[in-house]
């Protein structure tokens, strides 16, 4: 594409408007279906359903040649190999429980890589931006503001954050939890999207999670990036189909991180 950030311009547009689409479902009645059949919870609601729908005939508009790929609907082929990331709202079980780590997802991928995402929290009205090649954002109304994740090489500095310590019971993940967590300033747990975005604003120093799909991820590949982090899967290769999550905000303790998780392997 010419205009990349003529595309990011218009995600974040998307974005805003699938929030309007959310939030009168947000604190509000809702039935909660749970799509996992093996055990688990993974809850969808009609507010997920309806927020991608917006997003994607927002996108089949502007962009009809470009694919479709979403948490709720339908995969879409399209007639070139750019395609969006779609993630409704990522952190549903935080939406239902009217908590505030929940937001839009939307990722632009070349047929290779993301190269654009928006994360964006419509009830506070946020949005965090960017594109291969530039600046990571973060974006009220009007406000602008550059992100950039912070330096700490030692991990007994760093501040690790997860989504939830559950996923990390089996020996692999436990193993790879251990070997980024022990030794650390401190851990946190919650936040799903906003692990991430918190890390691009030089909030936390590491994230690691397992079990992600590419519509988690895809969108906040170009945020880590542009502020100056390094995401990856536990190996160093490339995390943008999901699985095994590694981001760091600077780039010294991701590679030792790296090593350390080899070493526990």
């Amino acid at each position: 594409m010419a205009d990349l950030d003529a595309a990011l311009d218009y995600a974040w547009e998307t974005a805003r408007a699938a929030g309007a689409a959310i939030l009168p479902h947000f604190r509000a009645s809702l039935e909660v279906e749970n799509k996992d059949r093996a055990g688990g919870y993974d809850p969808v609601t009609v507010a997920d359903r309806a927020a991608e729908i917006v997003i994607r005939d927002r996108l089949r508009s502007r962009y009809p040649t470009h694919g479709l790929v979403g948490e709720e609907h339908a995969r879409e082929a399209g007639s070139e190999p750019w395609h969006w990331v779609i993630d409704p709202i990522d952190g549903t079980k935080s939406f239902v429980l009217g908590q505030l780590h929940w937001g839009v997802l939307i990722a632009l991928n070349d047929g290779a890589r993301p190269v654009a995402g928006v994360a964006y929290q419509p009830f506070v009205d946020e949005a965090f931006v960017a594109r291969a090649g530039g600046r990571a954002q973060w974006r009220r109304g009007r406000e602008r503001r550059w992100l950039q994740t912070r330096r700490c090489a030692r991990l007994a500095d760093a501040i690790v954050v997860t989504t939830d310590p559950r996923y990390f019971a089996p020996p692999r993940e436990a193993a790879a939890f251990a070997a980024v967590t022990e030794g650390a300033r401190f851990t946190r747990y919650g936040g799903d999207l906003y692990c991430y975005t918190q890390l691009a604003m030089g909030l936390t120093d590491v994230v690691i999670e397992t079990g992600l799909k590419p519509f988690d991820i895809q969108a906040l590949i170009p945020l880590i990036e542009a502020a100056g982090g390094a995401v990856t899967n536990w190996q160093g290769g490339p995390c943008h189909d999901g699985g095994d999550v590694l981001a760091c905000g600077d780039r010294k303790l991701h590679e030792t991180l790296v090593k350390r998780i080899a070493a526990r392997g």
